[in-house]
């Protein structure tokens, strides 16, 4: 053929992939089909399969499928301003208050407020009902003449965001007219007007105002997370109505069993909010997963790589599950550098410090998306705006407490549709042995009345068992002690930090033999009631230094609310008219204030292993104690928790005559 004929000649590259087979080609061609595939099992627009717009980064083999299950619908209303709006913040929030579908109803809401003594609300999680209710009413004037208006919450951290919240949208300062109160933590004034409170709080108010005469309105919110303290709440709150006509009674939840809790107020009305905010779709497996940690991050990164902006919010058991997926996302990200888009992955469950639980409501910078890794700490009354998609792995934990064995279990059953739905925690205590055990810890006489000690016991917010070891460190002379012993005991199991085993990048496997070794050289003889002593004494001759909690491995933030709990502790000595005292380094006085509280959790070394005094129940030292190497023959426990294994948790050294002086009331 001609030389003309033949066109113009191919470029070299062409010619190099002739030659071999093409390569190239076969590359691209794989990948435009694997594109084409991941765009259409996403539900990318057509026009992705033309023009992809992502890069491969997920085998189809290793993603998850879905399918629709269900679609709720939205209500139409007005409409927040986007986030990126340049107008001032209060316009802002004003904005947001404003779409809220309660304010669509405040009028109704407030005139069935004011035709009714008692009123059950439901209404859709985000329907503004936990910050827009209490605001309507100081605004429709019953917080007047000194008055105030209290909201409980279940947990403590719901109590403090949302007061924030609300004082971010009445202008005022936190603790001004808007305030919250917490276990060892009140943030209020006297000019305090809004007041919101966990329910254990109200329920201490009970004791010194029997007839809530400073309130005017009482909301209990999320009334379907029931627990010991809510069910006593409702009793209470029931009583005091019907002789105070003037009190206001809102019971509200956004899954609720409203005629049971109808019939339960004499059949109150019912007032709902109906619809939701913004349509959700729902989506299920279409096979269970082997795996569910595993399935949850690579579901989130499927929807990272494929699905529209928004932020993602996944619902774990605990603080393990929480960590260990938060690695692995990091990691995997990590590995898939620029192929995806910036991920912030951003964990939040009780035990985080409170500056690291506040990133998760920062707004998330431009072309990156956040993820949200919590507890059910994020299920009720906490939003975290920019929230598109949910993922929950169908599980949850749940804490079951059994009367008989006075023992706690957490486990990890699967939740049905309807708990998925309400994830309501139920507490499975008797009140009988509650009461057999104040009578053996002296508070109520043969007449089951208060006696002078279980008065004193009542001023003292902690559990009866602490409260009777406090007041009796004033017979032993070791009242400095057992304070410092029962804030540190309050904190929880969170004073030592263990990283992981796990070798990470930002995390060397060495620093966990550093933290054992750290633990180990605060271990005295006697037990770990005296461990947590010996920390906090060290902490305090250190001048309550950050620093030498890094360097011991002990964490600041619950060294800090120890700190706050004990001096608290301290103040209410003088009401109960307990002085200080101090048994300069003597082991054997803060032993008996200690027994004097606790002999019912002692326990007995036998041949077969440790059993119970009171039930004859096996049991075992954790291997975290400083007397898991040790066999003394009599122990006694804080509590009791099932894992692996029926723990002890919290085990301290006793003889057997000081357990009988000491357990006299």
């Amino acid at each position: 053929m001609p030389e003309e004929a033949r066109g113009p000649p191919a470029p070299a590259v062409d010619l190099v992939e002739e030659e071999s087979g093409a390569p190239g080609e076969e590359q691209r061609r794989w990948e435009e089909a694997r594109l084409r595939a991941a765009a259409l099992k996403f539900g990318a627009p057509d026009a992705a399969c033309q023009e992809p717009k992502y890069q491969l980064v997920l085998e189809v083999e290793d993603t998850i499928d879905f399918f629709r299950a269900a679609q709720l619908q939205g209500a139409e209303g007005p409409s927040a301003p986007p986030a990126s709006t340049q107008a001032p913040q209060e316009e802002c929030l004003q904005a947001v208050c404003r779409s809220l579908l309660v304010f669509l109803l405040r009028q109704e809401l407030l005139a069935a407020i004011a035709s009714h003594q008692v009123l059950i609300i439901e209404g859709e999680t985000g329907s503004g009902k936990t910050t827009q209710i209490p605001q309507y009413l100081w605004e429709e004037g019953y917080a007047k003449k000194g008055l105030k208006i209290a909201c409980t919450q279940p947990r403590r951290v719901a109590a403090m965001s949302v007061a924030a919240r609300v004082a971010r949208e009445m202008g005022v300062k936190l603790g001004n007219e808007v305030g919250y109160s917490i276990r060892f933590e009140d943030c209020t004034s006297e000019r305090t007007v809004l007041r919101y409170l966990t329910d254990g709080m109200l329920l201490r108010e009970f004791l010194s105002e029997p007839d809530l005469a400073s309130y005017s309105v009482v909301m209990v919110d999320e009334a379907h997370e029931r627990t010991l303290h809510t069910d006593l709440l409702f009793g209470l709150i029931k009583d005091v109505a019907r002789f105070r006509p003037e009190l206001k009674v809102l019971v509200a939840s956004a899954t609720l069993d409203t005629a049971r809790f109808s019939a339960f107020f004499d059949d109150a009305p019912v007032f709902r909010i109906p619809g939701r905010r913004f349509p959700v779709h729902i989506f299920y497996t279409k096979a269970p997963e082997a795996d569910y940690l595993e399935a949850c991050v690579v579901s989130v990164l499927q929807i990272h790589v494929a699905q529209p902006p928004g932020d993602v919010l996944v619902f774990l058991t605990g603080q393990e599950d929480i960590e260990a997926a938060c690695e692995m996302l990091r990691e995997r990200c990590r590995r898939l550098g620029s192929k995806v888009g910036e991920l912030l992955v951003l964990p939040i469950y009780a035990n985080l410090p409170s500056n690291v639980q506040a990133r998760v409501f920062q707004p998330t910078p431009p072309g990156a998306r956040k993820v949200v890794v919590a507890t059910n700490i994020a299920e009720t009354s906490l939003t975290i705006e920019g929230i598109v998609y949910v993922l929950d792995p169908g599980f949850c934990k749940q804490k079951s407490y059994n009367p008989s064995t006075r023992m706690e279990s957490l486990t990890v059953p699967p939740c049905s549709k309807a708990s998925a739905n309400q994830r309501a925690g139920r507490a499975g205590r008797t009140l009988l042995l509650a009461l057999e055990q104040l009578y053996a810890l002296g508070a109520l006489n043969h007449l089951g009345e208060l006696t002078t000690i279980g008065r004193k016991m009542a001023e003292v917010p902690l559990d009866p068992m602490l409260s009777k070891m406090i007041l009796a460190s004033e017979k032993y002379s070791c009242s400095e002690e057992i304070l410092t012993v029962a804030a540190m005991l309050s904190v929880g199991d969170s004073i030592f930090y263990r990283p992981k085993d796990k070798v990470v990048f930002y995390r060397p496997k060495d620093k966990v033999v550093h933290a054992d070794n750290a633990r180990v050289n605060f271990f005295l003889p006697g037990g770990d009631h005296l461990v947590l002593l010996n920390v906090y004494t060290q902490w305090a001759q250190s001048g309550y230094s950050s620093q030498w909690c890094y360097e011991n491995f002990v964490q600041f933030r619950s060294m800090r609310r120890a700190r706050d709990v004990r001096d608290q502790l301290e103040g209410l000595l003088e009401r109960v008219e307990v002085g200080l005292s101090s048994c300069q380094g003597d082991s054997i006085p803060v032993h008996k204030a200690i027994t004097a509280g606790y002999f019912y959790h002692t326990a007995r070394l036998t041949g077969s292993g440790y059993r119970t005094v009171k039930k004859q129940q096996t049991v075992f030292i954790p291997p975290s104690s400083s007397l898991f190497e040790e066999h003394p023959r009599w122990l006694l426990y804080h509590e009791l928790v099932f894992t692996a294994k029926e723990f002890m948790r919290q085990v301290l050294e006793i003889e057997s005559r000081t357990q009988n002086s000491a357990c006299q009331p």
